[in-house]
């Protein structure tokens, strides 16, 4: 099994890079924040998955051990691949996914691209006992209201991923009510 590459980031694909070890270019998915900003040409470590199947051998990367691990506990929900798992971490922070699965929020689960409503449930039902909470953020940071889940949805759909959207919404005071104040603020956020 190789659980680690240390190399060099050789080329970027559409949704892999590639790491010179030794004179080999070994391909490897990674989440899409890697993907976009690790730069070619510079020293690169990876701690990776290998997924073994009968016609394909697949290398998963990750920068932190961490999200190697959350990677791996997403597997073990029933009806999750390798593809919807790195979608996941694609699409949220290690911190953002411990916050939803600790506190039940099915819903921010369910605003990753590929994941439905009942995969989303089934993350929250399997992991909430297995993934830790976040470090240093107090219990109910992020508990969402209905007005913080629409505030969440515009703006992902004005185009901010969820961990964005999120750490908006958490920015505006709760006193602030309504969701177009809310969203006014959660946008003041970005500028």
């Amino acid at each position: 099994m190789i659980a680690r590459l240390q190399g060099v980031l050789v080329a970027r694909g559409k949704d892999h890079v590639i790491v010179g070890v030794g004179g080999v270019g070994f391909a490897v998915r990674v989440p899409a924040p890697l993907l976009a900003s690790a730069p070619i040409g510079e020293a690169i470590v990876l701690f990776t998955h290998l997924q073994v199947r009968a016609d394909d051998l697949t290398l998963f990367g990750f920068q932190k051990e961490e999200e190697l691990r959350l990677f791996e506990l997403l597997l073990t929900v029933p009806g999750v691949g390798p593809r919807t798992a790195l979608a996941v971490l694609s699409a949220m922070s290690p911190d953002a996914l411990r916050l939803a699965v600790g506190q039940e929020q099915a819903d921010l689960l369910g605003r990753v691209p590929g994941i439905g409503p009942k995969t989303a449930k089934k993350i929250v039902f399997d992991l909430k006992d297995k993934i830790g909470p976040v470090a240093g953020m107090p219990e109910g940071l992020a508990a969402l209201t209905s007005a913080d889940a629409e505030v969440i949805d515009a703006l992902t759909a004005l185009g901010y991923s969820i961990i964005e959207a999120q750490r908006a919404v958490q920015s505006v005071p709760r006193e602030v009510e309504g969701v177009e104040e809310r969203l006014r603020r959660a946008l003041a956020y970005f500028v």
